[in-house]
């Protein structure tokens, strides 16, 4: 369709393609066509797969956005290990904020794998002003995604421009809300497998997704991996030293508008800050927004980028806070709670056991839930106002009087753990093995 696009643009004259691309926009040509690519999706698939069933090495490329959506540590070294799979990590442009987001978050994160070791390759040359063509240069056999959002990543590393190829996913969260963009996108349905998070999830594919789910494996979370298996983790990520003081993370979430207000951080940004100064002698506090939460803030007409760049230094600057923007393992492992409202964080960190609260900022929040949503908040403390707050971090956290451990434990083992004891990586290790090599 990209290909398509150009050569309408080059040969067919300007006013005459606008008009075309206008009538295919608003009629029902868009969506038959789309249609027409789901349903010719695994026949390309069955056609790649017999391709790669006859290769002694298996090219693997992993496509990166944001650091913090990063769900496949284990997996990867699991690839690096193994004699027939050969992985390659890509950063790829997320171009849905402008080009100077575009490439700070390129940096960012390219900087960040850099740092832990990664092989890393950038899809984008800032200097030349040329995009790598994976295609060409790599000719990936597999290509998995972190983001399943068309407009996010650059066009030319989106799913439709790798129809031919077998394609994967891992969601970037454990997904808790019941809405049609986190199940049922032209990619999901578009995607060779769909790597899900626990047999609710699978359910909800079988009745949410236009193509029942037929590539939907249960394989279980590789997000909750090296959490699970890091049986040492960095202490040094919290910036004060005094071990007497509990370690809360705060962690705000982004959709502040009408029609998506789960977040409350407009109404609480200043009584996290006195909270941090109230209990300087007993806590500290990390300050770990939605990556997102800074754009759309410099966005906003009453902060701007000076109010919001003052704001995140100031929990810098703090003797018991911090600003953390990065990788969350270490951190989640190394902390005694966490306060937030984004759902994306439910699941993982009622893996480490500890006790986690979140804020309501609405009733009408509690409808936004799947089946397994409404299961995750429920193994929750909740609060709908400060006092609510103040009760968690005094009673919960301090006097450590965690009167609901057994029921988060009970859902941990009995939902998000996979039923063979394996890591999730390993189950998607071994399905790929069976699917390829047997």
């Amino acid at each position: 369709m990209a290909q398509l696009k150009l050569f309408i643009k080059k040969f067919v004259p300007e006013i005459l393609w606008i008009s075309l691309i206008r009538i295919y926009n608003f009629t029902k040509l868009r969506a038959a066509f789309d249609w027409y690519e789901i349903k010719q999706a695994p026949k390309k698939h069955r056609k790649a797969l017999q391709l790669v069933r006859g290769k002694e090495k298996v090219k693997v490329a992993f496509f990166l956005t944001h650091e913090s959506v990063w769900k496949y540590d284990v997996l990867f070294d699991l690839m690096l290990k193994h004699p027939k799979f050969e992985p390659f990590l890509f950063v790829c442009p997320v171009v849905d904020y402008g080009v100077e987001n575009m490439l700070f978050e390129m940096d960012k994160t390219f900087r960040a794998f850099k740092n832990k070791g990664y092989d890393v390759i950038k899809t984008y040359d800032n200097e030349a002003k040329k995009y790598l063509d994976i295609k060409k240069s790599f000719e990936p056999d597999l290509v998995f995604y972190t983001n399943p959002y068309e407009g996010l990543q650059d066009y030319r590393y989106y799913i439709k421009q790798f129809s031919r190829t077998l394609t994967c996913y891992v969601p970037y969260a454990v997904m808790t809300v019941d809405f049609e963009f986190v199940y049922n996108l032209n990619f999901h349905n578009l995607v060779w497998k769909i790597f899900a998070e626990t047999p609710l999830h699978k359910e909800i594919a079988l009745q949410k997704q236009r193509n029942k789910g037929r590539n939907t494996i249960v394989t279980g979370y590789p997000g909750f991996d090296p959490l699970l298996i890091n049986k040492n983790p960095n202490h040094t990520v919290w910036k004060n030293k005094n071990l007497a003081l509990k370690k809360i993370i705060w962690a705000p979430h982004h959709s502040m508008t009408e029609l998506n207000r789960v977040a409350n951080f407009l109404e609480y940004h200043d009584f996290f800050l006195e909270l941090a100064e109230k209990y300087k002698d007993k806590v500290q506090i990390a300050f770990k927004p939605h990556h997102l939460l800074r754009v759309k803030l410099e966005q906003d007409v009453n902060w701007g980028k000076e109010k919001t760049d003052n704001y995140y230094n100031k929990w810098s600057s703090l003797e018991n806070g911090q600003f953390d923007n990065g990788d969350y393992i270490a951190l989640f492992l190394t902390s005694d709670a966490l306060i937030h409202d984004c759902g994306s964080f439910m699941g993982e960190y009622l893996i480490t056991g500890k006790p986690s609260l979140f804020m309501v900022r609405e009733e009408s929040v509690m409808e936004y839930w799947n089946v397994f949503g409404e299961k995750a908040v429920a193994a929750h403390y909740q609060s709908r106002n400060k006092k609510q707050v103040v009760d968690f971090i005094e009673k919960v956290v301090l006097n450590e009087k965690d009167w609901m451990k057994e029921e988060r434990d009970n859902f941990v083992q009995n939902i998000l753990i996979p039923k063979n004891r394996k890591t999730a990586s390993e189950n998607i290790l071994e399905y790929l093995e069976r699917q390829i090599f047997s």
